[in-house]
């Protein structure tokens, strides 16, 4: 076993603080990695606040983990010691189900094993990324391709696919004119992998000062949804619309947004049911969907077309002792756009 330092919430609501857990020695697939970042993401706090009273405590969170491999197991073959890795929501899956065949195994039937707040196969908690080491199997591991800053690829491994495999699924290219919903982690993340894909990213925002950094990030215009007459002349312009928004919101305004035949995909995951009429998809053949995360070959693809297009997270760096200020400026809204953990400053 290896001896591990974290940083873990005790119970429901709870302040971070040190945890020292230990981590499985690795087996014969593994490897080990030492974590050099760690993104913050929103479902950190989701878990954490425990709003299904099923979270395991103490839980170490994190799932965007960028690290350095340190040892490896005797039949590890993709990775080296010295290799830069990372780690995303999901360490392990059946395998042999046909969404894990096919690469999809965040559809795992037997539901995939989560990077932490989950029970691996042995039936022992996961901890996540808040920590000094990570193990795990190298068939769900991720490599970091040359040329991709470590720190700002770290949100990429669940903002970025969670923005990227929709937008690749539903062929989103050059000619196309495409609504981001929420100018967030993941909306910003949307944008410019809308941008780099050839389409047009249109912000969809009720704050007229998002406009501005919209276009900095890449779009090509923004429609203030606050505004009855720029929704009205916005009609049937737009050929898919992304849905980033995780609070309870009314789609159907949007959903007239959409020409002919156009989807608008949910990644956003509101607590409340969402109310659509009919009327919004029957009226012009649109339809509406929902997209979980990516599976691992995925995933990897989206790396190597961040490294390749220049595409990356715009972050702001913290130290481990930051942490607890940082979850309650995302409560607030106040970051732009991604917390990463320089976990160089967890010192025993």
């Amino acid at each position: 076993m290896i001896d591990t330092l974290g940083y873990a919430v005790r119970e429901a609501r709870g302040k971070l603080a040190p945890f020292r857990f230990q981590r499985r020695s690795p087996r014969e697939h593994d490897i080990l990695m030492e974590v050099l970042y760690c993104g913050i993401c929103h479902s950190d706090l989701v878990m954490a606040n425990d709003p299904f009273g099923r979270t395991p405590f103490p839980l170490v969170p994190g799932h965007e983990i960028v690290g350095r491999v340190i040892e490896t197991g005797g039949k590890v073959g993709r990775f080296a010691a010295g290799d830069l890795a990372g780690v995303g929501c999901i360490v392990d899956s059946c395998r042999c189900c046909a969404a894990c065949l096919g690469g999809d195994e965040q559809y795992c039937a037997e539901r995939f094993t989560s990077s932490f707040g989950g029970r691996d196969r042995a039936g022992e908690p996961t901890h996540g990324g808040y920590s000094k080491y990570y193990v795990i199997d190298e068939n769900y591991a991720l490599r970091i391709p040359t040329g991709l800053d470590p720190a700002t690829a770290a949100p990429l491994l669940c903002g970025g696919i969670t923005t990227y495999a929709p937008l690749t699924r539903y062929g989103i290219g050059s000619g196309q004119t495409v609504g981001v919903l929420g100018l967030g982690g993941l909306g910003h993340l949307a944008v410019k992998f809308c941008a780099a894909l050839g389409a047009s990213p249109i912000i969809l925002t009720s704050s007229a000062g998002k406009a501005g950094e919209a276009h900095k990030l890449g779009a090509a215009g923004a429609i203030l949804t606050s505004d009855p007459g720029q929704m009205k002349r916005a009609t049937g312009s737009l050929d898919f619309i992304l849905n980033t928004v995780s609070a309870p919101h009314d789609p159907n305004p949007y959903l007239q947004l959409l020409k002919r035949s156009g989807t608008m995909c949910l990644v956003g995951i509101p607590e409340k049911p969402l109310s659509v009429h009919p009327i919004s998809l029957v009226f012009g053949d649109k339809a509406l969907s929902g997209s979980l995360i990516g599976g691992i070959a995925k995933t990897q693809e989206m790396l190597d077309f961040c490294a390749a297009r220049g595409v990356a997270a715009e972050i702001e760096m913290i130290p481990i002792e930051y942490v607890n200020e940082a979850w309650e400026r995302i409560e607030r809204s106040d970051v732009k756009y991604r917390f990463v953990i320089d976990m160089a400053s967890l010192n025993p």
